[in-house]
């Protein structure tokens, strides 16, 4: 990512925004890669844009960026509170649920700022809209790949206006970098997860909401058996998430069944 930031898009200031042994890895990187290997990165990058099917050359990136030439943390913060001023009566006469998914990856990105990286974030947000129409989605794997970020205690701080819950998991590196991790295996204590949402689904089915269920999936998972000849989305095979769904659900299933005996 470093050397698309600094090599490929040449963007001012990309140098001062990573740290000094990332940039000489990137430059490293640079230098040896084909440009096959270039236009290779640049394609992943596109396929991880959230919500968008605009795919960008590196002229068009630029562009693109240039548009928020000026932006900063309190502009977009602003722009936020605006559009949830104006929408959430609205799912709330209509009987809506918005939940906003954190920051993928939390931290800024292209001279970007983000800003629903974690608990404080999620905190300023959920409180411009003091309404259940506001609401969360809990992605375990874009919180987890924030050094600061505690998946399970920000599940537990705002478990009763979750919506929505990714369960995927990462393992974070020492510079920052991160990959995906088996969905029981990586940083996040999966199990504990599960947990606090399974007891908040409870709370709620006692204080009789009718929306009691916190829908969940998988998210992301490993290319398994025959997913690589099925040339899914980038992270998105079928038999790896297959399998990371059972290995969920038979958590679930037995977090419910050591609390019945209980």
């Amino acid at each position: 990512m470093a050397a698309l930031d600094i090599h490929m898009l040449g963007r001012t200031g990309a140098e001062s925004d990573w740290p000094e042994g990332v940039r000489a890895r990137a430059r490293a990187w640079f230098d040896a890669a084909s440009p096959g290997e270039r236009d290779m990165l640049m394609a992943a990058v596109m396929a991880g844009l959230p919500g968008a099917y605009d795919r960008y050359d590196i002229p068009g990136l630029q562009a693109a960026l240039e548009r928020w030439t000026g932006a900063d943390r309190d502009s977009l913060r602003a722009a936020l509170a605006r559009f949830l001023t104006e929408v959430v009566p609205a799912a709330e006469e209509l009987g809506v649920r918005l939940c906003v998914h954190p920051d993928d990856p939390p931290r800024d990105l292209l001279g970007l700022p983000r800003i629903v990286s974690g608990g404080e974030d999620i905190a300023w947000l959920l409180a411009q809209a003091d309404s259940p129409a506001n609401g969360l989605t809990l992605c375990a794997g874009s919180l987890g790949a924030g050094p600061a970020n505690d998946p399970v205690a920000i599940a537990k701080d705002f478990s009763d206006r979750i919506a929505f819950a990714h369960l995927r998991n990462v393992t974070k590196e020492p510079d920052g970098s991160f990959q995906e991790a088996e969905h029981l295996g990586g940083d996040t204590d999966m199990v504990a997860l599960i947990g606090v949402l399974l007891a908040e689904e409870r709370r709620r089915r006692e204080a009789g909401r009718p929306d009691h269920t916190i829908p969940f999936r998988p998210d992301h998972g490993h290319h398994i058996l025959g997913d690589d000849a099925l040339r899914t989305h980038p992270g998105y095979p079928l038999a790896g998430r297959l399998r990371g769904l059972a290995e969920l659900r038979g958590v679930a299933k037995a977090l419910e069944h050591a609390e019945m005996r209980a």
